[in-house]
Protein backbone atom coordinates (compact mmCIF):
# COMPACT_ATOMS: atom_id res chain seq x y z
CA UNK A 1 0.00 0.00 0.00
CA UNK A 2 2.87 2.34 0.73
CA UNK A 3 4.42 1.76 -2.69
CA UNK A 4 1.20 2.06 -4.63
CA UNK A 5 0.81 5.78 -4.01
CA UNK A 6 4.19 6.70 -5.58
CA UNK A 7 3.55 4.28 -8.45
CA UNK A 8 0.13 5.77 -9.04
CA UNK A 9 1.57 9.29 -8.94
CA UNK A 10 4.36 8.30 -11.33
CA UNK A 11 1.86 6.65 -13.69
CA UNK A 12 -0.28 9.79 -13.62
CA UNK A 13 2.77 11.97 -14.28
CA UNK A 14 3.89 9.86 -17.24
CA UNK A 15 0.36 9.86 -18.68
CA UNK A 16 0.16 13.64 -18.37
CA UNK A 17 3.55 14.16 -20.05
CA UNK A 18 2.69 11.79 -22.90
CA UNK A 19 -0.63 13.58 -23.44
CA UNK A 20 1.15 16.92 -23.37
CA UNK A 21 3.71 15.76 -25.95
CA UNK A 22 0.99 14.46 -28.29
CA UNK A 23 -1.03 17.71 -28.07
CA UNK A 24 2.11 19.82 -28.55
CA UNK A 25 3.17 17.70 -31.53
CA UNK A 26 -0.25 18.12 -33.17
CA UNK A 27 -0.16 21.90 -32.67
CA UNK A 28 3.48 22.66 -33.46
CA UNK A 29 3.79 19.96 -36.08
CA UNK A 30 1.41 22.00 -38.23
CA UNK A 31 2.50 25.47 -37.14
CA UNK A 32 6.27 24.96 -37.16
CA UNK A 33 6.94 21.56 -38.73
CA UNK A 34 5.52 22.56 -42.11
CA UNK A 35 6.53 25.81 -43.81
CA UNK A 36 5.04 27.14 -47.03
CA UNK A 37 7.45 28.63 -49.57
CA UNK A 38 6.46 30.50 -52.71
CA UNK A 39 7.75 28.87 -55.87
CA UNK A 40 7.01 29.51 -59.55
CA UNK A 41 3.55 28.20 -60.19
CA UNK A 42 2.34 27.84 -56.59
CA UNK A 43 3.42 26.88 -53.08
CA UNK A 44 5.72 24.20 -51.73
CA UNK A 45 5.81 22.63 -48.24
CA UNK A 46 9.20 22.52 -46.54
CA UNK A 47 9.35 20.11 -43.58
CA UNK A 48 11.04 21.33 -40.39
CA UNK A 49 10.37 18.43 -38.05
CA UNK A 50 13.52 18.97 -35.99
CA UNK A 51 12.41 22.49 -34.99
CA UNK A 52 8.94 21.20 -34.10
CA UNK A 53 10.39 18.38 -31.98
CA UNK A 54 12.64 20.86 -30.16
CA UNK A 55 9.63 22.98 -29.22
CA UNK A 56 7.70 19.88 -28.10
CA UNK A 57 10.65 18.90 -25.90
CA UNK A 58 10.69 22.37 -24.32
CA UNK A 59 6.95 22.13 -23.61
CA UNK A 60 7.28 18.68 -22.01
CA UNK A 61 10.24 19.76 -19.87
CA UNK A 62 8.36 22.86 -18.78
CA UNK A 63 5.36 20.76 -17.86
CA UNK A 64 7.59 18.43 -15.83
CA UNK A 65 9.13 21.38 -13.98
CA UNK A 66 5.67 22.66 -13.11
CA UNK A 67 4.73 19.21 -11.74
CA UNK A 68 7.86 19.07 -9.59
CA UNK A 69 7.67 22.62 -8.26
CA UNK A 70 4.59 24.81 -8.75
CA UNK A 71 1.88 22.14 -8.67
CA UNK A 72 3.46 20.09 -5.89
CA UNK A 73 1.32 21.19 -2.91
CA UNK A 74 0.31 19.49 0.25
CA UNK A 75 -3.34 18.43 0.57
CA UNK A 76 -5.40 21.15 2.20
CA UNK A 77 -2.72 23.77 1.72
CA UNK A 78 -5.16 26.17 0.11
CA UNK A 79 -5.05 28.09 -3.15
CA UNK A 80 -1.82 29.94 -2.42
CA UNK A 81 1.55 28.28 -1.94
CA UNK A 82 3.09 31.50 -0.58
CA UNK A 83 2.74 32.13 3.17
CA UNK A 84 0.75 35.22 4.09
CA UNK A 85 3.74 36.90 5.73
CA UNK A 86 5.93 36.44 2.66
CA UNK A 87 3.13 37.66 0.37
CA UNK A 88 2.66 40.78 2.49
CA UNK A 89 6.40 41.44 2.57
CA UNK A 90 6.61 40.95 -1.20
CA UNK A 91 3.78 43.45 -1.74
CA UNK A 92 5.38 46.04 0.54
CA UNK A 93 8.75 45.51 -1.13
CA UNK A 94 7.26 46.04 -4.58
CA UNK A 95 5.51 49.19 -3.34
CA UNK A 96 8.78 50.55 -1.91
CA UNK A 97 10.64 49.73 -5.12
CA UNK A 98 7.95 51.45 -7.18
CA UNK A 99 8.13 54.50 -4.92
CA UNK A 100 11.87 54.78 -5.57
CA UNK A 101 11.60 53.86 -9.26
CA UNK A 102 9.01 56.50 -10.17
CA UNK A 103 11.25 59.58 -9.76
CA UNK A 104 14.22 57.70 -11.25
CA UNK A 105 12.22 56.74 -14.33
CA UNK A 106 10.91 60.30 -14.67
CA UNK A 107 14.43 61.74 -14.56
CA UNK A 108 15.60 59.14 -17.09
CA UNK A 109 12.68 59.93 -19.41
CA UNK A 110 13.36 63.68 -19.24
CA UNK A 111 17.07 63.29 -19.99
CA UNK A 112 16.88 60.44 -22.53
CA UNK A 113 17.17 62.62 -25.70
CA UNK A 114 20.37 64.21 -24.35
CA UNK A 115 22.19 61.03 -23.31
CA UNK A 116 25.27 60.14 -25.40
CA UNK A 117 23.96 56.73 -26.52
CA UNK A 118 20.57 58.06 -27.73
CA UNK A 119 20.03 57.89 -31.50
CA UNK A 120 17.13 58.20 -33.94
CA UNK A 121 16.13 54.54 -33.54
CA UNK A 122 16.00 54.71 -29.75
CA UNK A 123 13.95 57.93 -29.85
CA UNK A 124 11.44 56.42 -32.29
CA UNK A 125 11.14 53.30 -30.13
CA UNK A 126 10.67 55.45 -27.01
CA UNK A 127 7.91 57.44 -28.72
CA UNK A 128 6.16 54.20 -29.66
CA UNK A 129 6.44 52.83 -26.10
CA UNK A 130 5.12 56.08 -24.58
CA UNK A 131 2.18 56.01 -26.99
CA UNK A 132 1.19 52.56 -25.76
CA UNK A 133 1.79 53.63 -22.15
CA UNK A 134 -0.68 56.46 -22.67
CA UNK A 135 -3.19 54.11 -24.31
CA UNK A 136 -2.70 51.61 -21.49
CA UNK A 137 -3.34 54.27 -18.84
CA UNK A 138 -6.46 55.39 -20.68
CA UNK A 139 -7.82 51.84 -20.97
CA UNK A 140 -6.87 51.23 -17.34
CA UNK A 141 -9.63 53.67 -16.35
CA UNK A 142 -12.25 51.54 -18.09
CA UNK A 143 -10.88 48.06 -17.35
CA UNK A 144 -8.72 48.47 -14.26
CA UNK A 145 -10.73 51.00 -12.24
CA UNK A 146 -14.31 50.58 -13.48
CA UNK A 147 -14.05 46.86 -14.30
CA UNK A 148 -15.64 47.22 -17.76
CA UNK A 149 -14.01 44.88 -20.31
CA UNK A 150 -13.54 46.97 -23.46
CA UNK A 151 -12.27 45.16 -26.58
CA UNK A 152 -12.99 48.05 -28.94
CA UNK A 153 -10.71 50.68 -27.42
CA UNK A 154 -8.89 51.14 -30.73
CA UNK A 155 -12.07 52.74 -32.13
CA UNK A 156 -11.53 55.85 -29.96
CA UNK A 157 -7.88 55.87 -31.01
CA UNK A 158 -9.05 55.94 -34.64
CA UNK A 159 -11.61 58.70 -33.95
CA UNK A 160 -8.88 60.91 -32.51
CA UNK A 161 -6.52 60.26 -35.42
CA UNK A 162 -9.11 60.88 -38.15
CA UNK A 163 -10.51 63.92 -36.33
CA UNK A 164 -7.12 65.60 -36.33
CA UNK A 165 -6.33 64.61 -39.92
CA UNK A 166 -9.66 65.85 -41.35
CA UNK A 167 -9.73 69.09 -39.35
CA UNK A 168 -6.13 69.92 -40.17
CA UNK A 169 -6.49 69.17 -43.88
CA UNK A 170 -9.93 70.65 -44.56
CA UNK A 171 -9.94 73.63 -42.20
CA UNK A 172 -6.26 74.31 -41.68
CA UNK A 173 -6.47 73.97 -37.90
CA UNK A 174 -3.20 73.66 -36.00
CA UNK A 175 -2.28 70.64 -33.92
CA UNK A 176 -2.79 72.52 -30.65
CA UNK A 177 -6.35 73.43 -31.64
CA UNK A 178 -7.16 69.95 -32.98
CA UNK A 179 -5.78 68.12 -29.94
CA UNK A 180 -8.57 69.02 -27.46
CA UNK A 181 -11.20 68.69 -30.18
CA UNK A 182 -10.00 65.16 -30.98
CA UNK A 183 -10.25 64.22 -27.32
CA UNK A 184 -13.74 65.70 -27.01
CA UNK A 185 -15.00 63.89 -30.11
CA UNK A 186 -13.53 60.59 -28.89
CA UNK A 187 -15.20 61.12 -25.48
CA UNK A 188 -18.48 61.78 -27.27
CA UNK A 189 -18.18 58.45 -29.08
CA UNK A 190 -17.32 56.84 -25.75
CA UNK A 191 -20.67 58.04 -24.41
CA UNK A 192 -22.40 56.74 -27.54
CA UNK A 193 -20.85 53.33 -26.92
CA UNK A 194 -21.71 53.49 -23.23
CA UNK A 195 -25.46 53.88 -23.63
CA UNK A 196 -26.17 50.54 -25.41
CA UNK A 197 -24.02 48.53 -22.99
CA UNK A 198 -25.34 49.90 -19.69
CA UNK A 199 -27.08 46.63 -18.84
CA UNK A 200 -24.33 44.33 -20.13
CA UNK A 201 -21.55 42.71 -18.15
CA UNK A 202 -18.63 40.39 -18.65
CA UNK A 203 -18.48 38.48 -21.93
CA UNK A 204 -21.53 40.25 -23.38
CA UNK A 205 -19.95 43.64 -22.79
CA UNK A 206 -16.73 42.44 -24.42
CA UNK A 207 -18.59 41.21 -27.51
CA UNK A 208 -20.46 44.50 -27.98
CA UNK A 209 -17.33 46.64 -27.57
CA UNK A 210 -15.48 44.35 -29.99
CA UNK A 211 -18.28 44.83 -32.51
CA UNK A 212 -18.14 48.60 -32.00
CA UNK A 213 -14.43 48.64 -32.83
CA UNK A 214 -15.02 46.62 -35.99
CA UNK A 215 -17.94 48.86 -37.01
CA UNK A 216 -15.74 51.95 -36.77
CA UNK A 217 -12.98 50.29 -38.81
CA UNK A 218 -15.40 49.14 -41.52
CA UNK A 219 -16.98 52.59 -41.73
CA UNK A 220 -13.53 54.14 -42.16
CA UNK A 221 -12.80 51.52 -44.82
CA UNK A 222 -15.95 52.09 -46.88
CA UNK A 223 -16.66 55.83 -46.44
CA UNK A 224 -14.26 56.59 -49.27
CA UNK A 225 -15.06 60.22 -50.11
CA UNK A 226 -14.74 61.27 -46.46
CA UNK A 227 -12.00 59.08 -44.94
CA UNK A 228 -10.10 58.02 -48.06
CA UNK A 229 -11.18 54.41 -47.60
CA UNK A 230 -8.40 51.82 -47.77
CA UNK A 231 -6.08 54.45 -49.29
CA UNK A 232 -6.16 56.40 -46.04
CA UNK A 233 -5.24 60.04 -45.56
CA UNK A 234 -1.79 61.33 -46.44
CA UNK A 235 -0.09 64.68 -46.18
CA UNK A 236 -1.26 65.22 -42.60
CA UNK A 237 0.37 68.40 -41.24
CA UNK A 238 3.28 67.91 -38.90
CA UNK A 239 3.27 69.62 -35.52
CA UNK A 240 5.23 72.81 -34.99
CA UNK A 241 6.74 74.42 -31.93
CA UNK A 242 3.98 76.96 -31.27
CA UNK A 243 4.11 78.28 -34.82
CA UNK A 244 7.79 77.56 -35.53
CA UNK A 245 8.20 74.82 -38.17
CA UNK A 246 11.07 72.34 -37.95
CA UNK A 247 12.71 73.16 -41.30
CA UNK A 248 15.72 74.99 -42.71
CA UNK A 249 13.75 78.04 -43.87
CA UNK A 250 14.22 81.41 -42.19
CA UNK A 251 11.86 81.76 -39.27
CA UNK A 252 12.03 78.07 -38.48
CA UNK A 253 12.82 76.50 -35.13
CA UNK A 254 16.60 76.31 -35.68
CA UNK A 255 16.84 79.81 -37.19
CA UNK A 256 14.77 81.42 -34.41
CA UNK A 257 16.88 79.92 -31.60
CA UNK A 258 20.16 80.37 -33.47
CA UNK A 259 21.15 76.69 -33.53
CA UNK A 260 22.29 74.41 -36.32
CA UNK A 261 19.45 72.65 -38.12
CA UNK A 262 19.02 68.95 -37.44
CA UNK A 263 16.31 66.52 -38.45
CA UNK A 264 16.35 65.21 -34.87
CA UNK A 265 14.78 68.43 -33.56
CA UNK A 266 11.32 67.34 -34.68
CA UNK A 267 11.82 63.82 -33.27
CA UNK A 268 12.92 65.19 -29.89
CA UNK A 269 9.93 67.53 -29.87
CA UNK A 270 7.58 64.62 -30.62
CA UNK A 271 9.20 62.64 -27.81
CA UNK A 272 8.63 65.39 -25.25
CA UNK A 273 5.12 65.94 -26.60
CA UNK A 274 4.01 62.32 -26.07
CA UNK A 275 5.84 62.27 -22.73
CA UNK A 276 3.85 65.32 -21.61
CA UNK A 277 0.58 63.77 -22.83
CA UNK A 278 1.35 60.49 -21.03
CA UNK A 279 2.23 62.29 -17.79
CA UNK A 280 -0.98 64.32 -18.09
CA UNK A 281 -2.95 61.08 -18.47
CA UNK A 282 -1.28 59.62 -15.40
CA UNK A 283 -1.82 62.76 -13.31
CA UNK A 284 -5.50 63.06 -14.22
CA UNK A 285 -6.08 59.35 -13.61
CA UNK A 286 -4.47 59.43 -10.17
CA UNK A 287 -6.39 62.56 -9.20
CA UNK A 288 -9.70 61.12 -10.39
CA UNK A 289 -9.04 57.90 -8.48
CA UNK A 290 -8.95 59.85 -5.22
CA UNK A 291 -12.10 61.82 -6.05
CA UNK A 292 -15.64 60.49 -5.46
CA UNK A 293 -15.96 59.54 -9.12
CA UNK A 294 -12.83 57.38 -8.90
CA UNK A 295 -14.06 55.61 -5.79
CA UNK A 296 -17.39 55.10 -7.57
CA UNK A 297 -15.52 53.39 -10.44
CA UNK A 298 -13.81 51.05 -8.00
CA UNK A 299 -17.10 50.33 -6.23
CA UNK A 300 -18.65 49.48 -9.59
CA UNK A 301 -15.77 47.14 -10.35
CA UNK A 302 -16.11 45.27 -7.07
CA UNK A 303 -19.92 44.86 -6.97
CA UNK A 304 -22.43 46.66 -9.18
CA UNK A 305 -25.41 45.60 -7.06
CA UNK A 306 -23.80 46.94 -3.88
CA UNK A 307 -22.88 50.07 -5.81
CA UNK A 308 -26.55 50.65 -6.66
CA UNK A 309 -27.64 49.90 -3.11
CA UNK A 310 -25.41 52.75 -1.92
CA UNK A 311 -27.39 55.16 -4.09
CA UNK A 312 -24.79 55.60 -6.83
CA UNK A 313 -26.06 56.23 -10.34
CA UNK A 314 -24.37 53.42 -12.24
CA UNK A 315 -25.39 54.95 -15.57
CA UNK A 316 -23.37 58.08 -14.84
CA UNK A 317 -20.48 56.08 -13.41
CA UNK A 318 -20.19 53.85 -16.49
CA UNK A 319 -20.57 56.68 -18.98
CA UNK A 320 -17.95 58.77 -17.19
CA UNK A 321 -15.50 55.87 -17.30
CA UNK A 322 -16.06 55.26 -21.02
CA UNK A 323 -15.84 58.97 -21.84
CA UNK A 324 -12.68 59.60 -19.81
CA UNK A 325 -10.84 56.59 -21.19
CA UNK A 326 -11.93 57.44 -24.74
CA UNK A 327 -10.75 61.05 -24.36
CA UNK A 328 -7.17 59.99 -23.69
CA UNK A 329 -7.34 57.55 -26.61
CA UNK A 330 -8.41 60.50 -28.78
CA UNK A 331 -5.40 62.52 -27.62
CA UNK A 332 -3.11 59.58 -28.46
CA UNK A 333 -4.79 59.19 -31.86
CA UNK A 334 -4.20 62.85 -32.72
CA UNK A 335 -0.54 62.45 -31.80
CA UNK A 336 -0.29 59.26 -33.87
CA UNK A 337 -1.69 61.03 -36.92
CA UNK A 338 0.65 64.01 -36.71
CA UNK A 339 3.64 61.79 -36.05
CA UNK A 340 3.00 59.41 -38.95
CA UNK A 341 1.73 61.94 -41.46
CA UNK A 342 -0.42 59.14 -42.90
CA UNK A 343 -3.25 57.05 -41.44
CA UNK A 344 -5.42 54.26 -42.80
CA UNK A 345 -7.95 51.80 -41.33
CA UNK A 346 -5.22 49.14 -41.26
CA UNK A 347 -3.61 50.99 -38.35
CA UNK A 348 -6.70 50.48 -36.16
CA UNK A 349 -7.43 46.77 -36.21
CA UNK A 350 -8.51 44.54 -33.34
CA UNK A 351 -4.86 43.56 -32.83
CA UNK A 352 -4.18 47.03 -31.45
CA UNK A 353 -7.01 46.72 -28.92
CA UNK A 354 -5.77 43.28 -27.90
CA UNK A 355 -2.23 44.59 -27.45
CA UNK A 356 -3.32 47.51 -25.25
CA UNK A 357 -5.56 45.21 -23.21
CA UNK A 358 -2.66 42.76 -22.79
CA UNK A 359 -0.52 45.62 -21.48
CA UNK A 360 -3.18 46.51 -18.89
CA UNK A 361 -3.81 42.91 -17.79
CA UNK A 362 -0.17 41.83 -17.66
CA UNK A 363 0.87 44.97 -15.81
CA UNK A 364 -1.89 44.55 -13.24
CA UNK A 365 -5.36 46.02 -13.67
CA UNK A 366 -5.52 49.34 -11.86
CA UNK A 367 -1.73 49.66 -11.55
CA UNK A 368 -0.12 52.64 -13.28
CA UNK A 369 3.46 51.41 -12.83
CA UNK A 370 2.46 47.95 -14.03
CA UNK A 371 1.25 49.41 -17.33
CA UNK A 372 4.64 51.07 -17.85
CA UNK A 373 6.54 47.84 -17.17
CA UNK A 374 4.26 45.79 -19.43
CA UNK A 375 4.43 48.35 -22.27
CA UNK A 376 8.24 48.42 -22.15
CA UNK A 377 8.38 44.61 -22.05
CA UNK A 378 5.86 43.99 -24.85
CA UNK A 379 6.69 46.82 -27.26
CA UNK A 380 10.42 46.71 -26.58
CA UNK A 381 10.33 42.92 -26.74
CA UNK A 382 8.76 43.01 -30.19
CA UNK A 383 11.77 45.01 -31.37
CA UNK A 384 14.26 42.69 -29.67
CA UNK A 385 12.73 39.64 -31.37
CA UNK A 386 12.27 41.34 -34.74
CA UNK A 387 14.92 39.06 -36.27
CA UNK A 388 12.84 36.04 -35.18
CA UNK A 389 9.69 37.18 -36.93
CA UNK A 390 8.45 33.62 -37.49
CA UNK A 391 8.51 32.80 -33.77
CA UNK A 392 7.86 36.24 -32.29
CA UNK A 393 4.14 35.81 -31.62
CA UNK A 394 4.74 32.26 -30.38
CA UNK A 395 7.36 33.48 -27.90
CA UNK A 396 5.16 36.27 -26.58
CA UNK A 397 2.14 34.02 -26.35
CA UNK A 398 4.17 31.59 -24.25
CA UNK A 399 5.51 34.46 -22.11
CA UNK A 400 2.00 35.74 -21.41
CA UNK A 401 0.80 32.25 -20.44
CA UNK A 402 3.72 31.89 -18.02
CA UNK A 403 3.06 35.31 -16.49
CA UNK A 404 -0.61 34.50 -16.04
CA UNK A 405 0.37 31.27 -14.26
CA UNK A 406 3.01 32.94 -12.11
CA UNK A 407 1.24 36.25 -11.46
CA UNK A 408 -2.45 35.79 -12.39
CA UNK A 409 -3.35 39.30 -11.20
CA UNK A 410 -0.56 40.97 -13.18
CA UNK A 411 3.03 41.95 -12.50
CA UNK A 412 2.00 44.48 -9.84
CA UNK A 413 -1.11 43.19 -8.11
CA UNK A 414 -0.84 45.20 -4.88
CA UNK A 415 -2.90 48.37 -4.51
CA UNK A 416 -2.67 51.50 -2.42
CA UNK A 417 -6.11 52.35 -0.97
CA UNK A 418 -7.78 55.58 -2.06
CA UNK A 419 -8.90 56.18 1.54
CA UNK A 420 -6.87 54.94 4.47
CA UNK A 421 -6.87 55.19 8.24
CA UNK A 422 -3.63 56.04 9.98
CA UNK A 423 -0.87 55.24 7.46
CA UNK A 424 -1.05 54.58 3.74
CA UNK A 425 0.14 51.04 3.02
CA UNK A 426 -0.18 48.71 0.04
CA UNK A 427 -2.72 45.89 0.00
CA UNK A 428 -1.92 42.43 -1.35
CA UNK A 429 -3.52 41.37 -4.61
CA UNK A 430 -5.19 38.45 -2.80
CA UNK A 431 -7.24 40.92 -0.79
CA UNK A 432 -7.90 43.12 -3.81
CA UNK A 433 -9.55 40.21 -5.59
CA UNK A 434 -11.99 39.90 -2.69
CA UNK A 435 -12.95 43.55 -2.82
CA UNK A 436 -10.90 44.57 0.22
CA UNK A 437 -8.50 47.44 0.61
CA UNK A 438 -10.38 50.03 -1.38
Amino acid sequence: MVLMAPRSALRSLVTDLVTTSVIALVIFGVMVGLKTDTIPGGLALTPRWLAALEIVAVVVVGRLILHLTWWRRKPGAGASWVPAGIATGWTQGIALLAKVARPALLVFALTLPFLPFTDRYLLDLSILVLTYVMLGWGLNIVVGLAGLLDLGYVAFYAVGAYSYALLAQNFGWSFWLCLPVSGILAAFWGIILGFPVLRLRGDYLAIVTLAFGEIVRIVLLNWYWFTGGPDGLSGIPRPDFFGLPFDRAPGGFADTFGIEYSSLHRIVFLYFLILALALLTNYVTMRLRRLPIGRAWEALREDEIACRSLGLNTTTVKLSAFATGAMFAGFAGAFFATRQGFISPESFTFTESALVLAIVVLGGMGSQMGVVIAAVALIGGFEVFREFAQYRMLIFGLAMVLIMIWKPRGLISGRVPSIFLGARKPVSGDLVSQGEGH
